[in-house]
């Protein structure tokens, strides 16, 4: 059975709600890279990315990661030395924004900043997630939430974006 969330609309509402919030809190676009995590925080990323050059006028630079070996459930660590980091940029000194489309336990995001500082040294790493379903494991908060949620764990929060799915909505499984 499904509940929807999100419609398309509130998505859009919610991207432009989190750029600007992220645009105040990071005057220098210069200084800002909005890296999303594979499989939906990526295109999350560049809409939000879309819009702070809409608001701002100023390209943003954007990048994405895969965090597959830095997982703390694959037992693989000594590829982690191996994998091709996939950040076009030096994030030295920069601003990054992360960006998921769900946060439940935290350890993807612990993953994510994991890659982040074997790619460099930032000076910030800020968090901005879609959906914030609770049941954290670890003490990781986003900076910047769409919405907040309390799910049961036999449940599932299930993000569509246009890009891979066909349509923007999220909904419970």
């Amino acid at each position: 059975m499904k509940h929807k969330i999100l419609d398309e609309n509130e998505i859009g509402k919610i991207i432009i709600r989190i750029s600007n919030e992220i645009l105040e809190r990071n005057l220098d676009p210069l200084t800002l890279i909005i890296i999303g995590i594979k499989n939906r925080g990526d295109i999350l990323a560049k809409k939000i990315a879309e819009r702070i050059e809409f608001i701002g006028r100023k390209k943003i630079a954007t990048s994405e990661i895969d965090i597959t070996f830095y997982r703390d459930d694959v037992h693989l660590k000594a590829y982690k030395y191996i994998v091709k980091h996939e950040i076009q940029f030096d994030i030295t000194e920069k601003n990054i924004v992360l960006v998921d489309d769900v946060i439940f336990t935290g350890r993807s995001v612990r993953a994510a900043i994991d890659e982040l500082i074997d790619s460099g040294r930032p000076r910030s790493i800020q968090l901005a997630v879609l959906i914030d379903r609770g049941g954290r494991e670890l003490p990781i908060q986003p900076d910047y939430m769409g919405k907040k949620m309390s799910v049961k764990l036999d449940r599932e929060v299930c993000v569509h974006l246009k890009e891979v799915d066909g349509e923007d909505k999220v909904f419970i499984s």
